[in-house]
Parts: structure tokens; sequence; C-alpha cells
């Protein structure tokens, strides 16, 4: 498996090197050119930093791609992207997994700042950010992540709304609004925004809202394997019961907008109710069993955000980002309607930066970041104690870009202390990054980074005691708990071309005191004790992307894509759970002034190097399309149908710890809209 895999991935990179020289031998094609690299990634540094010379990993998910895309959680809705996957906890649920890693270990930002919610601590809460609220979604893979802590030691995802308006619309007001309905679940989706006034004054709203029900899937959904290692008598009904999802998001903010910067508030509420589904069985029947249970999620979050032009010595601009949340959820029973167990956070983080002036090539920005969180748990399933946070730290990035070559550091020291009622914690952190890149032709970039980073344990990891059905287990934790280490290496080759970009990234990282759950054997009620411990591990894989125009002619075109990702984990305890297996994916788009037509074939494989307490997972093949197409010429309005798994494969997520229980939707046919106003 190893020889195929890693075969695959050179024989993807030669590919991108074959194409490369044939692009590079190509006649010219106009400046609007399908592969523009002008997009400035807002998360990697505070300084602008363009696609085409980002030293790591980065993808960006852009509004007009957002409105087309079939509404889900953030996990399910990035998943698919290089190195990434979904935690996919039913539809109500899903984070991302970044090259193998999930939890704690994935830092989850609003505009940059943390969400202050519970969906770390466990697979079935639901991130409190909706992708329909976002302007654009920014995912930092590897050394990156740096400038956020050791919290992103495994990857950062922010998403960015324009709810604090930076500027004023060009004419006075500018909105969207965009809209599905969906056949497998019978969901219902709409969400939009608007953005009015001329200045200084400048307002914004939003809306979000969908729901969806039960859904179907192509066999029932209690899987062949589970049902042989348990001895279940499986219910053929082959639909995924107590899956319904409800989402309300809506919010307002002002801004004072001038020629050099502006200053403004924002509110959101989110409230969202989801089912969480279970094992569909006919026999064996657990009397004591609780029934379907049901999570309601709430959360109040203000904003203050602001971005100043300066000249105050070495620094031209100051940024600032503000975020204080209220956040409860409930676990209710749906049958009874009795609450069981409420997660509460309320909290602040904000972050300062300065941005230095750029000064042949060099640019750098020094920043500020503090965190002071509230978590409690109340009810029988209260397996965390109720916990204060205080998080500060300090770093700097600097980047001199000299053309044919160039250096990029960062250093950061970070500070978090976790008090409870019998127990304090304090661990101080410093982690470092240094990248070099060459450019050894005009569209060729070259960079190796190599980084340390240190990651503080979490609350539950250091004080847990209690069951936690959402991971099927009765949880310790060790306050004893040093901080996870590890040194990372990444390099990475880009080409970006008129007519082709490829991009490969080769890492690998090695961590010291790797946090990771181990089954003692004990047995506490019906639960496995799964003790909290630390040992070293080794995390290593690749990632590529290609994309070229294989034809041309006046507004119309044909761009062909393919992205591929692999990950491997070990650790002294053996084969690590939920590590994705390798997936491809090939796509075709064609395209005119007026309409748009794609088609993906995605082949995810089969994962049989498990840990001792999983279950292996086949690997399937997806196949998806979409039609999009402008009814008038010149208008911001589109129309969309879109089809997805198309095959009706059984599509069972490695990375889900509801694998054998619930897997993915089957077939499903989506039609909506989304219009530029």
């Amino acid at each position: 498996m190893l020889r195929r895999v890693a075969f695959s991935a050179a024989s993807l990179i030669a590919l991108a090197a074959a194409v490369s020289a044939h692009a590079a031998d190509a006649p010219a094609t106009p400046p609007e050119t399908d592969n523009a690299v002008d997009k400035v990634v807002i998360t990697a540094a505070p300084y602008a930093v363009s696609l085409d010379t980002v030293t790591s990993s980065v993808n960006v998910i852009t509004r007009d791609k957002l409105d087309v895309l079939p509404p889900a959680g953030l996990g399910d809705m990035l998943n698919g992207q290089p190195g990434l996957r979904s935690t996919f906890y039913g539809p109500g649920a899903s984070r991302p997994v970044i090259r193998g890693l999930s939890g704690p270990r994935v830092m989850v930002l609003q505009n940059g700042v943390g969400q202050v919610d519970a969906s770390s601590l466990s697979p079935d809460h639901a991130v409190a950010s909706d992708p329909g609220e976002a302007s654009r979604i920014e995912v930092l893979r590897g050394p990156s992540t740096l400038a956020y802590g050791g919290s992103g030691i495994g990857g950062v995802v922010n998403v960015i709304d324009d709810r604090v308006p930076s500027s004023a619309p060009a004419k006075g007001f500018e909105g969207r609004l965009a809209g599905s309905v969906s056949s497998v679940d019978d969901g219902r989706s709409i969400n939009g925004s608007a953005k009015f006034g001329k200045g200084p004054l400048v307002f914004a709203v939003d809306i979000d809202h969908r729901r969806s029900g039960d859904y179907d899937v192509p066999t029932a959904p209690v899987s062949s394997r589970l049902a042989r290692a348990n001895g279940l008598t499986v219910d053929p009904d082959k639909t995924v019961k107590n899956a319904d999802v409800e989402v309300d998001a809506y919010g307002a903010g002002v801004s004072y907008v001038h020629d050099s910067g502006f200053l403004g508030v924002a509110i959101k509420k989110i409230d969202t109710t989801y089912g969480v589904p279970y094992r569909q069985v006919l026999a064996p029947i657990d009397p004591n069993a609780e029934g379907p249970v049901a999570i309601h999620l709430q959360q109040t979050r203000y904003d203050l955000r602001g971005e100043q032009d300066i000249d105050l010595g070495p620094f031209e601009k100051v940024r600032l980002s503000v975020g204080h949340a209220k956040y409860g959820h409930a676990e209710i029973g749906v049958d009874s309607g009795e609450v069981g167990t409420r997660f509460l956070s309320n909290g602040t983080e904000g972050r300062l930066e300065l941005v230095q002036k750029e000064r042949n090539g060099w640019q750098g920005a020094f920043g500020f970041q503090a965190l002071d969180r509230h978590f409690q748990a109340i009810g029988d399933e209260a397996f965390v104690p109720s916990t204060n946070i205080t998080e500060y730290g300090v770093f700097t990035l600097q980047r001199l870009d000299k053309g044919d070559w160039g250096v990029d550091a960062g250093l950061r020291f970070d500070n978090r202390e976790l008090k409870t009622a019998f127990a304090n914690r304090t661990f101080s952190n410093v982690s470092g990054s240094l990248g070099v890149f060459y450019k050894p032709a005009e569209r060729q970039f070259l960079a190796l980074t190599v980084s340390r980073n240190g990651r503080a344990p979490t609350e539950a990891e250091l004080f847990a005691d209690g069951p936690h059905p959402g991971t099927g287990g009765y949880e310790v934790g060790d306050a004893d708990l040093r901080s996870e280490k590890v040194v990372s290496v990444e390099a990475t080759y880009r080409y970006t071309g008129d007519r082709l970009r490829a991009e490969a990234h080769l890492w690998g990282a090695r961590y010291n005191g790797f946090i990771e759950e181990f089954r003692t054997g004990a047995i506490e009620g019906d639960l496995p004790v799964l003790q909290y411990v630390q040992s070293d591990a080794r995390f290593h894989g690749a990632e590529a992307e290609v994309s070229y125009v294989a034809w041309r002619s006046g507004d119309r075109s044909l761009k062909l894509e393919s992205t591929y990702d692999w990950v491997r984990g070990s650790t002294d305890l053996g084969v690590p759970p939920r590590v994705p297996p390798w997936a491809l994916t090939g796509r075709a788009i064609w395209s005119s002034d007026r309409l748009e037509a794609q088609g993906e074939v995605r082949r995810v494989a089969s994962q049989n190097r498990v840990s001792t307490y999983e279950l292996p997972t086949d690997g399937y093949t997806q196949v998806n399309a979409m039609i999009t197409y402008k009814p008038i010429a010149d208008s911001g309005l589109r129309l969309f149908v879109d089809g997805r798994n198309l095959t009706n494969e059984t599509i069972r997520e490695h990375v889900s710890f509801l694998k054998d229980f619930a897997p993915s939707p089957g077939r499903s046919v989506r039609a909506g809209f989304a219009w530029r106003f």
C-alpha cells in the first residue's frame, strides 16, 4: 500500500512537471487567466502575502464558491480540500480534520480570534459559526499557523466575515442572496448579506437559515463489520434517523470608515438544533438506553474590529480584533424532552497587530493576543470540571523577499493557565519557524520550512473524569501532563503559468509528548475507560494540486483539475485512531460567459491500517456534477443544479466516530440560485 501511495504521489507531481514544461512553450494567454494569483492571504500574516509566494500550504474558499456549495457545517464544507476531512458527527456537527489531526490541535477562528465555543471538546459539538455567514474561509497548514499559538499545531481555519465593514460599497449599496433545496434530506437553505452607506458610516446586515431532515443512504446505516463484531441485528431501513438540523444565524454591524482605516462593532446570534444519529438496531435492545438525543446550541457574539494607518517609527499600520461571546448548549432527550448535560463557555479573546513599513523587500509585524474564558459543564455527563482559562501570547513574523529568493521567520511566546476548584496548571511555550524560498525561474517557487511548536494541554486532557458518550468512553485526564512539542519540516513546490497552476507539499512532523487516549481495559458503567497519556509520535504526508486550461476559444474554456493527499501516523502506542486514507480527485470544468458545467470523480482509499479498537473502512468512489447558468448576461444572478454521489455509493468517512452507523448521504439532487446585487 505504501509503495502504491508513494507512486501515486510521485506520478501526480511528475505529471505537473511534465505539463509545466509543455505550458512553458504554449502561447501566452490573455491577462484574464484562469489561474490568477492576485488573491491576498489574510490569515497567513498581518501583511499582504499572495497565494503564489506563501511558503506553506494555504487554501482560500471565496464567497462566490461558498454560494453554490451544498449548505453544511464547517468540517463538511471543507471536506475534500487537499489534506482536509470532516469529523462528520451527523449533518449537525462537523469540524475540520487537517493532516490527520483534529479537536484541540485544529484552531477554528472568526476574523482571527477564537470561537469561544465548546466544539473542540467533543466531536458531537458543533462549531458556533456557519459557512453561510462567511465572506471567505482560509485554511492554513504547517508552519504558517505559528501566529495563532499552540492550539493551531495541526492547522488553522479562519472564517472571515464582513459584518464589521472595512470599506464602503462602491455605489452606496451592495449585497448577495443565495438559496437552495435538496432531495436526499428535504433540505432548505437561504443566506444573504447587505452593506450600505457611502461613509463615513457604513452598515452591514446578514442572515443565514438552513434546515434538513433525516437523510437517505444506499444501505442499512449500521455497517456489516460493526454488526458482526457486536452480534447486532440491524434495522434495514435505509434512512439515518435523528439527523435533522435547523440553523438560524443573523447579525448586524456598523463601521466608521475613512481614507486611512476603519473602526466598527457588530453583534451576531446563532441558534442551532440538531439530532445526534444513533445505532439503528433491532436487537439487542438496551433497556437502560437514554434514547435519541438532540443538541440545542445558542451563542451571542460581539465583535470590535479596526485598522488604522499610522506613522510610528518602523510601523505603518495597527490592526485590532476582539470577540466576546456567551455560548451554551443543552443535550436534550428527544422522547422525554428532558435536559441532560449543559455546556457553557463565556469569554473574550483579542488580537492586536502592528505592521511594519516595507523596506527593500522586508516586511514584518509584531502582535499580542489574549484570552479570558470560563468553561462550565452541568449534568450527569459533565466529564470536565468548571475551568477558568487565561492565555496570552506575543509574536513576531518577518519576511525578506529579494525577488529570486527570500526568508520567512516567526517567533512566539505563549502562557496558558487553567484553574479549577482543585487544581491549577500553568504552561509556557516558545514556538519558532524559519523558511527559505527560491524562484529558479519566473513562474516557479520552491520553499523549505522548519518549525518547532508547543501546545498546552486542554481542560479535558488534564481534568476529565466522567462518561463521554460522544467518544464512547469514560474519560480520565492526567493533571500532570506536560506541553506537547512538535518539530515539523515542509517542502513546497509551486508553478504558476498562464494555463497551468501546480502545487505540491511534502511534510513530516515529530511529536514529543503527543497526548492521546489509551484504553486501560477497565470498564466504568458500560463504557471503556479512556486515559489521557503521552508518548512520542510521527506523522508525515503529501499533498498536490494541479489545474490546467486544456482549451480556450473566446469566452469558452475547458479546465482540468486534480488534487491528491495522503497522511500516515504512528505513536509509541501503535497506530493512532481515525487517520484518513489517501484520496485522489479529478475534475473537468467547461465554462463560457453564461454557462459552466463540471464533473468530478473522487476516489478515497480503504483504510486497513487501524488502531487496536478501531474497525477498518472500505474505500469509495464518489461522482458529482454541477451546472451553473446565468439567465441574464452580465448580471449577478446564477442558477444551478448540483448532483452529489450520483452513483449512490456507500460512503463512510474513516475519521468519523459515527462511520459504522451513520454513513454520508446517498444520491442527492440540489437546485438553487446565487444573486449578487
